[in-house]
């Protein structure tokens, strides 16, 4: 179940790029990884698309 602010994180990838995902989407059995595979990517959005917009 998706919820508020209080479900999501705030990861990076390989490149430094900063997304916020659901938790749900992204965990794994080892837990919430620390780094986002490219897998992990299409789940989630890249912050750097939306700062900067209207929409903040």
């Amino acid at each position: 179940m998706k919820g508020g602010y209080e479900s999501m994180v705030w990861l990076n990838d390989n490149e430094g790029n900063e997304f916020v995902c659901y938790l749900e989407d992204i965990k794994t059995g080892a837990g919430v990884p620390t780094k986002l595979s490219e897998a992990d990517k299409v789940k989630c959005v890249n912050v750097s698309e939306i700062v900067g917009t209207e929409r903040w």
